[in-house]
């Protein structure tokens, strides 16, 4: 079982849903503040679960779509982001809420936030399930953050190893022995 393979549960199920209550009505009063309805948009893979649990408390009219950008292979980072797939709906003077899994180098979020304004996005906030500051290699924060975890390799609720473990309902630390 993948179970099995988890050294330690750092975020229980519970705990993201919880958040994810308080991370809605956070954004939703900054949004009702600006008088902006933004286009959520989640980096797939790895931000389902997390903006699934997290747009359902959402009481604006929610405009969702997907974008599927990579630069890992396994545990590194490979150095530059691709655009795999890119969202249907246009970013042009629109309020743009990024949804991703994980902040760890930045590398990706810099660039993703960059297109966005290229495509003449107004604003793009990102909102992110857990933050690892300790790997930070590009100044970028997120607005919004679930949850700060240690330097250690994290996988569930989105978050994968070779794609493989995205499926558990919280956020666990892989045995190294696994991924080395």
């Amino acid at each position: 079982m993948v179970q099995d393979d988890i050294l330690k549960v750092l975020v229980t199920e519970e705990e993201i849903e919880q958040r994810c209550v308080e991370l809605a009505e956070q954004i939703e009063a900054d949004y009702q503040k600006e008088g902006t309805v933004p286009v959520v948009v989640g980096l797939l893979k790895g931000s389902v679960p997390f903006m699934a649990e997290l747009i359902k408390r959402f009481k604006f009219p929610c405009e969702i779509d997907f974008m599927k950008v990579s630069s890992y292979d396994g545990t590194e980072s490979i150095g530059d982001v691709r655009i795999d797939l890119d969202m249907q709906i246009s970013a042009k003077e629109r309020p743009i809420l990024l949804v991703e899994d994980i902040v760890d180098t930045g590398r990706t979020l810099v660039e993703v936030k960059k297109m966005f304004k290229n495509k003449g996005a107004t604003d793009v906030k990102i909102v992110s399930l857990l933050d690892k500051p300790d790997r930070r290699e590009f100044e970028i924060e997120a607005d919004y953050v679930g949850f700060t975890v240690p330097n250690e390799f994290v996988v569930g609720y989105g978050l994968d190893y070779n794609q493989k473990y995205r499926n558990l309902p919280f956020i666990g630390v892989l045995k190294p022995e696994i991924y080395e």
